[in-house]
């Protein structure tokens, strides 16, 4: 059995992850470290919580004591790195938690599992050889771009927020352990994600949320801001491939070439709405649409190719869009509707 280590994994893409990680792979074990913050949430592990493979334990990344034990305790012999303070909104109302948790944090992770696996700069001890560390990163360290144009690996960091410039450290802290110590670490850059699990205050359980409370749908500026969607399930298959399979010190960046504006998007989830449970008041859900101040600094459009993947690992969505956003509704109406 091996034994790996999954931070944040009680919050989105990391509780998906694991569910889907231990019903694939029968020879692991995950011990799960989360810090339960309000994005978290033991609801979202309810199908694994008896699983003998699973172990949680509630703590806080930046904690190098209880990181020391865990990684001593347990043999952790791979590491997946969700764990992240992520709304762009909240980094800019209060930018230090995300200074100490996605920088300190990813430090205290990344030199941890260098003193447990390495006996010098490049060379692993026998127990631990192969052993890697992936960090779960984000689209927005690139920046913004334009009406044309694609990030790739090769694109230069531009972080625009305190979120995006906490997650481009943590991301070149990674590729300084790769490059001074020989750590086998990885870097993926994600689109936006959706699908089960999201925390409410991301948009499109915000969309839903607001439609079915009969509250005004807040939309940002005009709604021109172009996001790239990526199903959070096929982004847990990207990441079981690059943990896998990546060349160790590469970047592989993750999309599915599914560009809307928020304002499309919106309208689109108010007509799955309008079919999937129309308004007692039979209106349309769209009509509750309000546009609201823009936020400062909102980045215009972020666009992934995600070429290198699909090219070196073979990366394909299995979700089309249209059905996933329809399941991605179903699940937030029972969700609403239960409270």
């Amino acid at each position: 059995m091996k034994t790996i280590l999954i931070t944040g994994g009680a919050g989105f893409i990391g509780s998906n992850f694991i569910e889907y990680f231990l019903e694939k792979y029968q020879e692991y074990v995950v011990v799960n470290l989360d810090k339960l913050t309000y994005a978290g949430s033991l609801e979202n592990l309810k199908n694994v919580e008896n699983n003998p493979r699973y172990k949680f334990i509630k703590g806080d990344i930046c904690d190098d004591g209880l990181v020391e034990n865990i990684f001593r305790d347990y043999k952790i012999s791979g590491v997946i790195h969700f764990a992240a303070e992520s709304h762009v909104d909240n980094s800019i109302k209060n930018p230090k938690e995300f200074i100490l948790t996605n920088i300190y944090g990813s430090y205290v992770l990344l030199n941890t599992a260098k003193n447990f696996w390495t006996n010098a700069p490049f060379s692993y001890k026998k127990e631990y050889i192969g052993a890697r560390f992936l960090c779960v990163s984000t689209d927005e360290v690139y920046g913004t771009l334009g009406d044309e144009g694609y990030f790739t690996e090769n694109t230069p960091y531009a972080p625009n927020s305190p979120y995006s410039a906490s997650k481009a450290s943590s991301d070149m802290i990674a590729r300084s352990y790769r490059h001074t110590f020989g750590l086998e670490t990885l870097i993926t850059n994600c689109s936006n994600n959706y699908g089960p699990k999201q925390h409410d205050e991301k948009l499109i359980p915000t969309i839903i949320r607001n439609a079915v409370d009969g509250k005004p749908i807040p939309i940002y500026g005009k709604g021109e801001n172009v996001r790239d969607w990526l199903y959070v399930l096929d982004h847990c298959r990207a990441i079981d491939m690059v943990f896998h399979r990546g060349v160790s010190g590469e970047t592989y960046n993750v999309g599915t070439r599914n560009e809307m504006k928020n304002i499309d998007l919106t309208y689109k989830i108010c007509a799955i709405m309008d079919e999937l449970k129309p308004a007692p008041s039979g209106k349309k859900y769209s009509d509750q649409i309000t546009f609201v101040s823009d936020r400062p600094g909102h980045d215009l459009r972020y666009a992934i190719d995600p070429t290198k993947i699909e090219r070196e690992l073979g990366f394909k969505a299995l979700h089309t869009f249209d059905d996933s956003l329809k399941e991605t509704v179903l699940w937030y109406l029972k969700k609403f509707e239960s409270k």
